[in-house]
């Protein structure tokens, strides 16, 4: 599958932490409401299979806690949601109320393969106080772990992109 360009092109500036935390925050609010949406639905499946009396003293006696199945449709559902914006455009929402873009440094959109790298290692870049995010620090290329482990960049763009 050919890869195709992000608009606007150009030589961009990487973007700083402060930038992609403020991203993030927006990000983990629509990840949170997803989450909700889906552990309603699959609450309703699960309903209609056990019955509404069951399901209550299956979740009461604790059955329910921990539900692995839940746990994987969750996770599904966040590595969907971040795929389909970054393989699409470059950006999540809150990206794009940041100004920032994921790209190749062609200036092309992530595979999804990239973006499945992408989302692995950014979750094991929180495991050691964050330290994955924090790179970006020191990073000559203002990188973090996982961009660097999917050989992608996270870009600001101008402010005036819009206006044009």
């Amino acid at each position: 599958m050919p890869k195709h360009l992000l608009r606007p092109q150009g030589d961009f500036p990487r973007a700083g932490l402060i930038r992609r935390f403020a991203a993030m925050f927006y990000d983990v609010l629509l990840c949170i409401a997803l989450m909700i949406v889906m552990t309603f639905i699959y609450k309703l499946v699960l309903m209609s299979f056990y019955g509404e009396a069951l399901l209550k003293q299956m979740s009461d006696a604790g059955a329910l806690d921990g539900d692995p199945l839940l746990s994987t449709l969750l996770l599904l559902s966040l590595f969907g949601f971040f795929a389909k914006f970054w393989t699409h455009n470059g950006q999540t929402l809150g990206m794009q109320v940041w100004g920032l873009r994921i790209q190749n440094s062609d200036g092309t959109a992530i595979s999804l393969w990239q973006a499945l790298l992408r989302f692995v290692v950014a979750i094991g870049s929180w495991l050691p106080l964050g330290m994955g995010f924090f790179w970006v620090l020191w990073d000559k290329e203002k990188r973090s772990w996982h961009d660097m482990y999917s050989e992608s960049q996270v870009i600001q763009l101008p402010k005036n992109i819009h206006k044009k």
